[in-house]
């Protein structure tokens, strides 16, 4: 029942139901300017901080999943003024735009250009959260006529442990990165290895750390000393694909027995080794490795400087992609990427550093693994086709209104 105003004739809108101002708050032009104004300033301080802090360290502070909420950090100056998360900021602002974008918007063919490029945006948004969370990204290092088919992880160290038969790693047992980086201080998680003849307990995980001689340097906080080596925490490095990570591991056998603990650590040349009844087994601690579907061969490198400087001008690198058998060729460079198989190969360097005339080169490709790698730029494309419809309906309104105004003139 509508009641009326006492002072007029108007008509009382009824009370808006609990469910009705949910909806109204999540899909309001408010919030939208708010989560924008916000991250608007998370970019801008996230850009600050990267300075000192590094790119990917920023990244994952600002704009990962797991981060609710931070504080910023501006030159060695932390404020203690809680943020929320990225990640979480663009979540809501993709719920707010579906349903007030979309769902509240006006509907029919005079506003369809709008709906499309609120459509786009919407694309653009989940595109991000695809890439935060199926993403991988790594490194080939390949030499001219030679042939690979690996790629290396950037940041994710992983323990590997294998039993060595003809002089070759067989049924290699991974562990992942996610079930080592809560590892800290003195909590320890045993996994089971069923195809082998022990366990592995692991403790003490440390992302950058290296073992230090405990006669050369004492330990600082009563980290546990293994045959005469400790493992020394460092700080992370800028370029967090240089971090090398370590932690402390004990063995766990069939029949009871625990040997002593031994370090495994990322910046070792070689892995822990294991002699168990004639057989060979080792423990590593190592980048993540993950095969591709093809072989890539490099065929030449070519790099360009410019005049008298170390700055790149040109990094080409021709290659032979090997796939069943067939092979086929292709170029990459540095503005332009090689997409295959849901693969992109980005030239990102070459090596040795330094390298003189007549010197064999190699070539390092940037190799990420994105199924949300082409939705940004197909985003831009609806968005702007969006636009310049809605541009164009208005124009044709507008000249059609004026042609009818003239006539009743």
């Amino acid at each position: 029942m509508i009641s009326m105003n006492q002072d007029s004739a108007t008509p009382t809108p009824p009370a808006r139901s609990l469910p009705g101002r949910v909806f109204d708050f999540f899909s309001g032009f408010g919030l939208a300017t708010t989560l924008l104004l916000l991250l608007g300033v998370l970019t801008w301080l996230a850009t600050l901080e990267q300075v000192d802090r590094g790119l990917y360290d920023t990244l994952n502070k600002y704009f990962d999943w797991k981060a609710w909420y931070l504080f910023p950090e501006i030159d060695g100056r932390t404020f203690y003024f809680p943020l929320p998360g990225g990640y979480w900021v663009c979540a809501l602002l993709l719920l707010n735009l579906a349903l007030g974008g979309v769902g509240r918007a006006r509907k029919g063919w005079k506003h369809a250009g709008v709906l499309i490029s609120h459509f786009g945006i919407l694309i653009m948004l989940v595109s991000g959260g695809v890439t935060q969370h199926f993403s991988e990204r790594g490194h080939l290092a390949v030499g001219e006529g030679e042939t690979s088919d690996t790629a290396e992880d950037y940041f994710e160290h992983v323990v590997e442990v294998a039993e060595i038969k003809g002089g070759k790693p067989t049924a290699i047992h991974e562990i992942r990165g996610e079930w080592l980086i809560d590892l800290q201080g003195d909590k320890r998680r045993l996994f089971r290895l069923p195809n082998f003849p022990f366990d592995l307990e692991l403790t003490r995980y440390l992302p950058n750390a290296m073992p230090v001689a405990a006669t050369e340097r004492a330990p600082e906080a009563n980290e546990p000393v293994v045959d005469g080596y400790f493992l020394m925490s460092r700080p992370g490095e800028k370029n967090a694909e240089a971090n090398t990570a370590a932690c402390y591991a004990r063995l766990k056998n069939r029949d009871g027995s625990t040997p002593g603990p031994f370090i495994l650590a990322g910046a070792s040349f070689q892995p822990f080794t294991v002699r168990q009844d004639g057989r060979v087994f080792t423990v590593d601690l190592k980048k993540r490795l993950w095969p591709m579907p093809f072989k890539v061969r490099l065929e030449k490198f070519t790099a360009e400087f410019h005049p008298g400087t170390n700055r790149p001008k040109s990094f080409v690198s021709e290659i032979t992609r090997i796939e069943d058998g067939k092979e086929a060729r292709s170029i990459i460079s540095m503005n332009a990427p090689m997409r295959y198989e849901g693969l992109t190969f980005f030239q990102a360097s070459y090596g040795p550093p330094g390298a003189t005339a007549g010197q064999k080169l190699y070539s390092v490709f940037e190799v990420v693994k994105n199924p949300g790698d082409q939705w940004p730029k197909y985003s831009l494309y609806i968005v702007s086709f969006g636009l310049g419809l809605h541009f164009l309906l208005k124009l044709i309104f507008f000249f059609s209104a004026r042609s009818r105004y003239e006539h009743r003139a």
